[in-house]
């Protein structure tokens, strides 16, 4: 993908469906020394969690701070200038490894919560949690709806290791709960993404993945970007800007 490429197409799917994928946003050496950085990382850190079914990094521009040059190369961010705009900015990383004979599968759901620093007192802000030191509350819809998440893909992926299966324009329904969902009306498409393409979603797109069947892995990164100051009692959990240009 050169800077020329207009994605005006891509904003538009994004702003209608709830999700667009790009292909070639990295090529096969980037993604070879992003993988080697997480690799040689310090995997005693609490913010790695590591089971059977999935190896999880949270915080990871955090954790991984020399990712993110490799992550946000030109191609990365022309899409997030000309599709969200140059004043967003990080407000949550994760890198998921889902490995060859993972059993985990998540069923359809929504993004509802944010990471923030610490709990306040907010009216439409709640329920509120807290995972390895993490404290995270359900977000006002407003404020869900201006948020953007890339999932940059480090692996070849389909619906046999795992690739988000989505309900498209679900989105617009603001809180949808899954165990409402119509299956006479509503239609799932899965989201194949080869390595080094991206797929962009609006959190309140309903979305799952299911088991891996194919011996596969399947790693990515999951980065959520928003423009929006918090109420002046908390703060992004972990803010990261970045030149947009």
């Amino acid at each position: 993908m050169g800077m020329k490429t207009d994605l005006s197409l891509y904003k538009a799917l994004l702003s209608n469906d709830g999700f667009a994928l790009l292909p070639d946003i990295y090529d096969a050496a980037e993604i070879h020394t992003i993988l080697t950085c997480i690799q040689s990382a310090d995997h005693s850190s609490e913010a790695f969690r590591k089971s059977n079914d999935v190896f999880a990094i949270r915080r990871f521009l955090n954790e991984i701070p020399e990712t993110v040059s490799l992550i946000f190369n030109q191609n990365l961010k022309s899409v997030i200038a000309q599709i969200f705009g140059i004043d967003y900015f990080v407000i949550k990383s994760i890198y998921f490894d889902k490995p060859e004979s993972s059993n985990w599968f998540v069923p359809y759901h929504q993004d509802l919560t944010i990471a923030v620093d610490k709990k306040a007192e907010l009216p439409g802000f709640g329920p509120w949690t807290v995972k390895q030191n993490q404290t995270a509350v359900q977000a006002p819809v407003e404020l869900l709806q201006n948020i953007y998440t890339i999932r940059i893909h480090l692996d070849d992926t389909d619906e046999n290791n795992g690739a988000l299966k989505v309900i498209p324009k679900s989105h617009l329904k603001h809180i949808y709960r899954p165990e409402t969902i119509d299956w006479n009306v509503e239609k799932e498409t899965v989201c194949r993404v080869q390595s080094g393409g991206i797929m962009l979603m609006k959190p309140l797109l309903l979305h799952s993945s299911g088991r891996t069947n194919n011996n596969r892995k399947r790693r990515v990164i999951h980065i959520e970007f928003s423009n929006m100051a918090l109420p002046e009692d908390i703060e992004w959990a972990e803010k990261l800007e970045f030149a947009a240009v």
